[in-house]
């Protein structure tokens, strides 16, 4: 039997984010662009790509339209994505994942105030 330490049971943060990317045409230009970013690990299987990062992870559209020489937006990006963890934010021009509620405080309206 195994014990729960084994599995990573601890109660800090991970400090990780990322996606689940489908792996056709866009998904891997996707995941291309996002491998140059420093802190950024891709793996790649047969029918999805990994996308992980530290702390936070963005997905510029504009960055990503160059790339693929093709518009691409929050409806493509949704297209594409079939997981995510952490705190996804979206905007016109970008999407991005944050590793803890904290960090992305300041677009959620997250108040880090106690409640008296």
């Amino acid at each position: 039997m195994s014990t729960a330490m084994e599995f990573g049971t601890g109660v800090g943060s991970s400090n990780m984010c990322g996606v689940t990317l489908m792996n056709n045409q866009n998904g891997y230009v996707v995941a291309d662009v996002m491998a140059d970013k420093d802190g950024v690990d891709i793996i790649e299987y047969p029918s999805m790509i990994r996308v992980d990062g530290h702390k936070v992870l963005t997905f510029d559209f504009a960055e990503i339209t160059d790339a693929l020489g093709a518009p691409f937006g929050l409806s493509d990006f949704e297209e594409i994505m079939s997981t995510h963890y952490g705190r996804m934010v979206h905007f016109d021009d970008r999407t991005m994942l944050f590793a803890n509620p904290e960090d992305a405080a300041e677009y959620i309206g997250f108040d880090l105030k106690p409640v008296p």
